[in-house]
């Protein structure tokens, strides 16, 4: 299969060639049940197989067709340039349908300035899609005061985790994240990054801790787009130290890249 140029592509099962043109006006219509990103940069990928399951976990309930749609999402993804795809699956009143949304990278950054989030706006906060937009009015919001990010806490003030970011913070030569039983996204990066940091021997944590528990820590703002963005302010919040360790993540996430083909069981590799 050729792959496929930037925009919008709905897929059709079983056609020799699934692809084809829009076949009405808006590609936002219908509800979002499920999407998911990643990075890749001329054919290499960052835990694809944990983006696939996550994407598949909820799609299968919807479509038995959910795994031929994602084998040939990948393999009509390019293997040449920077790319940041997401797969979408939608529901209208005519039933689900299922595309493939090919974006370039847009611009990234090793570091963010943070602040708390207004309110906690999600209603399935185990799932990734249905949420975006009202997290994306979250980011929005804070952008007057300089910050890049929105981190959501709960009625204690309880951190969980930002608008469109997994978070991880040191303390000492501890790495510690939100505790696992609070609800949130299953973040693929935070996960790849917490794998690495096991196998190279770095105590970790798990906490409930408020914005002002993260004075003089070292926060960590992960996401599949930017990677690891060390967190240099959080505005009317803690004092945060300095990155120290960020150097050393980057190199976790890089040694995690994989060609795309080798990466993804539905193509065999």
């Amino acid at each position: 299969m050729s792959a496929l140029g930037e925009g919008w592509h709905p897929w059709r099962p079983g056609a020799e060639n699934p692809w084809v043109a829009l076949e009405w006006c808006d590609p936002h219509e219908g509800r979002l049940l499920v999407a998911d990103s990643w990075r890749v940069t001329d054919g290499r990928v960052r835990g694809l197989d944990h983006h696939r399951e996550r994407f598949l976990s909820v799609a299968r309930a919807h479509r038995d067709d959910a795994d031929d749609f994602w084998r040939d999402a990948i393999a009509a993804l390019p293997r040449t340039g920077d790319w940041f795809p997401r797969v979408e699956l939608r529901e209208r009143g005519d039933g689900t349908f299922v595309g493939l949304r090919l974006r370039p990278t847009p611009p990234t950054s090793t570091e963010v300035v943070v602040a708390t989030a207004s309110h906690d706006p999600r209603t399935q906060p185990l799932v990734k899609g249905p949420d975006l937009d009202a997290l994306q009015s979250l980011r929005v919001a804070v952008q007057p005061s300089g910050a890049g990010e929105a981190i959501i806490v709960d009625a204690r003030g309880v951190i969980i985790e930002g608008a469109y970011s997994g978070l991880l913070w040191w303390r000492g030569e501890t790495l510690v994240r939100p505790r696992d039983a609070v609800p949130r996204i299953p973040s693929v990066t935070v996960q790849l990054v917490l794998d690495a940091a096991r196998a190279d021997g770095v105590e970790l944590a798990e906490a409930d801790a408020d914005a002002a528990a993260l004075d003089d820590c070292e926060l960590w703002v992960l996401s599949a787009l930017h990677g690891l963005r060390a967190a240099t302010q959080w505005i009317d919040g803690p004092q945060l130290a300095a990155p120290q360790h960020a150097a050393r993540g980057r190199q976790w996430l890089e040694a995690a890249q994989r060609d795309i083909d080798a990466a993804s069981p539905a193509l065999g590799g």
